[in-house]
Formats: structure tokens, sequence, C-alpha cells
């Protein structure tokens, strides 16, 4: 076990180790300040998809980097969305998606599976069978993060859903720290989906 989560560090330079470790905490903390409705998700998120971003580019996993590139964009925006109103929870309350906000979670799926598919192509990557995982958790990632910003409660399954597909697939690449990272990832989008389902259930109970 501690041979698979060194190896690959063993020449790595010095730098290199502290950055990943340090998108790995702030990563983790993004999550759980998501599951308390914290605003600090939000920067603690950018500064781990903005490192993971550089990391991704370095080991030349393209669809890995566009979709924590993604995460950096939807950071900011998600930052401004939550943060707009003189509370975050009265400005931006826990809901669940209505039909059209469905639709555009399916949409987004779809054209991120597609244009990973294409910058794979163009950037001339042998397209190999953890590629497709790749483009599908990325659409996944996508459209729950979108939901993320707008508070929408099914943001928890997407996440749920696409941690449980990148986990053994990290283990494969050999990138244990970052297997790891989503494994936590994992049982805290499970906590924060109780938790936010929990909110949910009592705002119904006081209407």
């Amino acid at each position: 076990m501690f041979d698979f989560f060194l190896n690959n560090y063993k020449n790595a330079p010095l730098w290199h180790i502290t950055l990943e470790f340090l998108a790995f905490i702030c990563g983790i903390l993004s999550v759980w300040f998501a599951k308390k409705e914290n605003i600090w998700v939000y920067p603690t998120g950018l500064i781990a998809t903005v490192i993971s971003v550089y990391l991704l580019y370095l080991a030349g996993y393209i669809g890995d980097m566009i979709i924590n590139g993604y995460f950096s964009v939807m950071s900011i925006y998600g930052w401004y969305f939550w943060a707009k109103g003189k509370t975050v929870e009265d400005n931006l309350p826990i809901t669940r998606t209505n039909l059209n906000e469905k639709i555009t979670g399916i949409l987004l799926f779809i054209v991120t599976f597609f244009v990973v598919f294409g910058i794979y192509k163009y950037f001339g990557y042998e397209i190999k069978a953890d590629n497709y995982i790749d483009m599908i958790s990325s659409g996944i990632f996508f459209a729950g993060m979108w939901y993320m910003a707008r508070k929408k409660i099914e943001n928890w399954t997407l996440w749920i859903i696409g941690d449980i597909i990148v986990v053994p697939l990290y283990a494969y690449r050999g990138l244990g720290m970052l297997s790891l990272q989503y494994l936590i990832f994992t049982i805290l989008a499970i906590s924060a989906y109780i938790e936010w389902r929990k909110i949910l259930d009592s705002k119904k109970q006081t209407l």
C-alpha cells in the first residue's frame, strides 16, 4: 500500500510533491466547506484546481486538465453567485433542479464528452479505454459543478457517481494521491448529500 502511494514520487522534485499535496489539502477542504454551505468552498477549491491544471498539463492528462480549468472558472462564478446577497443562505437556498436545469445538465454532459474527445484528437493523443472513462467523468463533473454553483442538491449525486468512477481510474494510472483524494471526496459527498437532504426536508416541514 505504501509503495503504491510513494513509488511515483521517488524521482519527483520536491516542489512538484509540495504542489500536489497543497492541491490535495485544499481540495478536501473545499468539499468540506461545500457540505457546510460555507463560501470558502470557492477560494480553497480555486487554489486546488489551478494547481491541478498545471500538474495535469505536465503529466499530459488533457481531459483532467480541462476539468480542472473549468472548475477554476466555475469557482469564480459560484463564488460570486453565492456571495452577492447579504447572507449566502438567504440569497441562495438549497433547492432541487427543475426540468430545464436537468436538461441543461444533460446537455453539459454530452457537450463536454465530445469537446474532450475533440481535444484529445486535436493534440494527437492516442485515445485508450481509460480516456473514454475520463470523458464520461468529465461530463459528470462539468454538470455537477454547474449545479453546485446554483446550490442544487443533485450536484452531490453527480459528485458521488463521478468520484466512484475516477478513484479506480487514478489508481490504474498510478496517481495514488489523487485516487486517495477522490476516495475521501466520495465519503464527504455522501455525507454532504445526507446533510443537504435534511435541510431540504426541514424546509418542507416549515412550509
